[in-house]
């Protein structure tokens, strides 16, 4: 095997005992202590759409329903996840494991900014390092009892989100999208890579879906008319949600309130998440 090897098989000429392997082999084993039943992706094709807003949101959902729910942050150069729960916290680990954070209803979160000594601190590490970092998440943390957990993933389709397929069971992803004209092309790259790594698509999201009036109740569509229900069609795939602009979710997010925060937005994807 190369040692710049990317286990891509179809891009590669060489010829290596990487071929005689299957999907399943690149997998890791969580820590032997902890009990994590499912595992849900939240990606997109590109930034800025709102991954970890509904990531956090649907964690909360879930544990409203009574599931036990967890975030592993994959997102290390650009991790949130901690800000919106209003953690300060930091993890703790011995020797030989890494301890998640709850949140104040319980849900267990690990982020590289709950082990750098500020939130503001930059994480300049190179692909590799960030890789392996979230593989580290996955094996050193003792996670406890998990019913689900939600992958917060960078955007797009490079090192790390290729690292999570490969390495982690990952039971399905969500695809979050945004109402612009290129959401189709957008939402076609994380399918697609999904389907490349079989990994079953669950259903869309759309974040930034709309404005209502305050006074009237009308739905005001701020960034163009949405393109979701093509796409969907498009992709064979069910609509799970859409979360407005709304300075409520604006103001949990920023304040670390996310759990206090209610709505009906993502009732859909717990549902589905739910039946997994």
């Amino acid at each position: 095997m190369s040692e710049n090897c990317t286990h891509d098989c179809g891009s590669c000429s060489e010829s290596c005992e990487s071929r005689k392997q299957k999907p399943e082999d690149f997998l890791e084993q969580p820590n032997e202590a902890s009990t994590i039943k499912k595992v849900i992706g939240i990606v997109s094709g590109k930034g800025g759409v709102g991954k970890s807003l509904v990531t956090s949101m649907l964690a909360v959902l879930l544990r409203r329903k009574g599931l036990n729910t967890a975030i592993l942050d994959a997102d290390i150069t650009g991790p949130s996840i901690p800000k919106m729960f209003g953690l300060t916290e930091k993890a703790r680990g011995t020797e030989n494991a890494i301890f998640p954070v709850y949140t104040k209803e319980g849900t267990q979160v690990m982020s590289v900014n709950l082990l750098l000594p500020d939130e503001t601190d930059p994480v300049v590490w190179r692909g590799p390092v960030i890789a392996g970092t979230v593989t580290q998440f996955w094996k050193d943390v003792i996670w406890s009892d998990v019913d689900v957990m939600l992958v917060d993933m960078p955007p797009g389709t490079g090192d790390v989100p290729l690292t999570v397929f490969q390495s982690i069971p990952v039971d399905g992803i969500i695809v979050v999208t945004s109402p612009q004209e290129l959401v189709s092309m957008i939402v076609g790259k994380a399918v697609k890579m999904a389907n490349m790594m079989n990994i079953p698509v669950l259903g869309l999201v759309e974040n930034m879906s709309y404005l209502e009036c305050p006074d009237c109740g009308k739905k005001i569509a701020v960034f163009g008319e949405s393109h979701l229900n093509e796409t969907a069609q498009k992709f064979g795939l069910p609509v799970l949600g859409r979360v407005p602009v709304d300075p409520q979710i604006a103001r949990a997010a920023d304040e670390g309130k996310i759990e206090e925060l209610r709505g009906e937005w993502l009732d859909a994807a717990a549902e589905q998440v739910e039946g997994l």
